[in-house]
């Protein structure tokens, strides 16, 4: 087989899973590892963190792969996504879903490193992953079946650490449906003509000019859903420092979607990589013992 045509079908491969990409992925990683410090008292197993380090980017691959199959038909319509793979028609419905298959088998693989109650929720949390790209057909706030199935990995955590979901799992779960929601929001704005043409959901669409307000109210309601758990688990100063630092990034994000221009919803939505990374480092050094590893 030619080279360059092997080149071609990898690269498409690659733009399929994001991997040119690792925006989403980090979204996605820096509240399960929240989880798994905050579950273990700043203590994680390195087997543990490896364990959701690598799945959370299967999952994800996954989860991407999937989302390109549901809306295949709709993103060739839509600026930010015509030149997708199955857009574009580089490969084949069929392989997308191959692939999404292969990954998420490479997950549940890792899980059987973990525990019966960890392994039992992520059958729980693959037909979530699964079902969110169709969501968008019916529902008219999709964001918050995303920010279920993006924050799955907390009650994993909390299952593979612990073997049980005490209170502060489920209020980490609500400050990351809350944080998804915000940072989704700001991705849905980027395409909102689009989607309002092609009939699809989003939160944007449903909010309309209350669109800016409510991904500011959800950055406070995270924000006081998370200073709550660190009370609750008496952590120290260095974790309200990174409540700090988020907060003064969600403002930055306020005065750029304000104008609710393609641009500056877009970058919000990136720079919460930010905001995420930098509660993640609070957490770390907020508890006492945290280095080194076991």
């Amino acid at each position: 087989m030619d080279l360059a045509l092997i080149a071609k079908r990898l690269d498409a491969y690659e733009r399929l899973v994001r991997l040119d990409k690792p925006v989403g992925a980090l979204l996605l990683l820096w509240p399960t590892l929240w989880a798994v410090w905050l579950a273990s008292g700043g203590q994680p197993a390195l087997r543990v963190v490896v364990v959701f380090v690598l799945g959370t980017f299967l999952m994800r691959s996954a989860g991407c792969a999937v989302n390109d199959y549901a809306d295949r038909d709709f993103d060739p319509f839509v600026k930010r996504t015509r030149e997708r793979p199955l857009a574009a028609r580089e490969i084949a419905p069929v392989e997308a879903l191959a692939v999404a298959g292969a990954l998420s088998l490479a997950a549940f693989g890792l899980t059987l490193l973990l525990n019966g109650f960890a392994i039992a929720l992520s059958f729980l949390g693959l037909a979530i992953a699964a079902a969110y790209p169709f969501t968008k057909r019916f529902f008219v706030l999709p964001q918050l079946v995303l920010g279920v199935a993006f924050g799955f990995g907390i009650p994993m955590a909390y299952a593979a650490i612990q073997d049980a979901l005490p209170a502060e799992c489920w209020l980490l779960l609500a400050a990351n449906i809350c944080y998804s929601f915000a940072y989704d929001t700001e991705y849905a704005m980027v395409d909102r003509d689009d989607d309002a043409k092609l009939g699809i959901h989003t939160s944007a669409l449903f909010l309309g000019h209350w669109d800016v307000a409510a991904v500011m109210a959800c950055y406070v309601g995270m924000l006081a859903l998370l200073a709550v758990l660190g009370i609750r688990l008496d952590l120290a100063w260095p974790y309200y420092a990174g409540l700090a630092a988020g907060a003064s990034m969600m403002l930055h994000h306020w005065r750029l979607i304000r104008g609710r221009t393609r641009e500056g919803s877009f970058q919000a939505f990136r720079h919460n990589n930010w905001v995420g990374g930098a509660i993640f480092v609070g957490i770390v050094f907020s508890q006492e013992g945290a280095w080194p590893w076991r």
